[in-house]
């Protein structure tokens, strides 16, 4: 031991010493360091101690130092290490946040990990611990949609006013329509669900047909009125504005939510609105058709019905789309969350040509 330095070591010390050397579990660095303690209580010299541990004599004034300063806990931890690397200084950092915020160089649109560690000379991870530092994620953009409805307010206003307070003795009906759906037959047999494996569905498919379905949602109690049709020009939505006409209670006024769409507006359309004098349209802002609710009902069709289900051909004319979509109309039952969906017959001509 070091000349000027006393070890002295209480018997309990010993006891727990001769414990971690003895159990098996112990870490070698620990047992090194036990024996080195308890060599040095028993007299044994440095070199004979360098000797049975094979260790260096600093290694063993090290530990004999240790622990006289912090006793048989000091053995067990290791003192921390200045890193073999030096930490990257606040100009590092600044001048990534700079480039970052700047245009990326030739024709790329946006910054990358590789691109942004080989233009500030810099390894990747830390380019991407600066940008998780400071919040930026130049890989994502977000859209936006602006709205130059001059009446945006007094619309949103109106539409929201029928949401929260909707007027006595009347229906508030949020509508509009989904074209385009698709019939979609994979060209082969996907795979199920296992452990470790997601289902499978092939790329390629096969169409059979296309139909739009109008929908009419209550906003008050969540209930669905539907219909498919081939087309979705304004002949097909008076038509179906006649299907609603004939389903909601006599005495009651409608309150109907639309979109800008130019069948909503045509002058047939205003002319069955003169003629049926308890149906008022609301009509939302100009690129604001989110405040329409029953946008609500179409995503929830499109996932959970449409997207990954694989449908058939059909031996009529009628797409397997419509008969996908009447039936998720007719068949959900009431849950939290969810619309409670009734039904109206198709129309005959719903369907692809035969």
């Amino acid at each position: 031991m070091r000349s000027g330095k006393l070890l002295s070591v209480s018997t309990a010390d010993i006891r727990r010493l001769k414990a971690l050397v003895q159990d098996r579990n112990t870490p070698q660095k620990h047992v090194w360091r036990a024996e080195i303690v308890l060599l040095t209580a028993d007299g044994v010299g440095t070199n004979e101690i360098m000797r049975r541990t094979a260790k260096s004599k600093t290694c063993v004034w090290r530990w004999q130092e240790r622990f006289v300063e912090e006793g048989f806990d000091g053995l067990l931890r290791d003192k921390t290490r200045p890193s073999r690397i030096k930490p990257l200084g606040a100009e590092a950092a600044e001048r990534v946040v700079a480039l970052t915020l700047g245009e990326p160089p030739g024709e790329t649109t946006h910054w990358t990990g590789v691109l942004m560690a080989k233009a500030a000379g810099l390894s990747v991870s830390s380019v991407q611990r600066i940008w998780r530092a400071h919040g930026l994620q130049p890989h994502r953009t977000r859209q936006f949609k602006l709205s130059n409805d001059p009446r945006f307010v007094d619309k949103l206003r109106d539409v929201v006013g029928l949401y929260v307070d909707p007027p006595a003795h009347a229906i508030v009906l949020s509508v509009d329509e989904k074209s385009q759906i698709q019939a979609l037959d994979r060209t082969q047999p996907g795979l199920p669900l296992k452990k470790g494996r997601a289902g499978t569905m092939t790329h390629d498919y096969e169409r059979h047909g296309t139909t739009t379905l109008f929908a009419a949602m209550n906003v008050l109690d969540g209930t669905v009125i539907g219909r498919n049709m081939q087309r979705h020009r304004h002949q097909e939505f008076i038509r179906f504005l006649n299907v609603i006409e004939k389903q909601v209670p006599p005495g009651k006024t409608i309150h109907a939510i639309v979109d800008n769409y130019a069948a909503h507006k045509h002058p047939n359309v205003r002319g069955w609105l003169e003629r049926h004098p308890r149906w008022t349209f609301h009509f939302t802002p100009t690129s604001a058709s989110w405040l329409n609710a029953v946008e609500g009902f179409f995503a929830t069709l499109t996932k959970r019905r449409s997207s990954a289900a694989s449908f058939g051909p059909s031996p009529t004319c009628k797409p397997r789309s419509t008969a996908s979509s009447n039936s998720t109309i007719s068949s959900r039952s009431p849950s939290p969350g969810l619309p409670i969906l009734t039904k109206s017959s198709p129309p005959s001509g719903a369907g692809t040509k035969c």
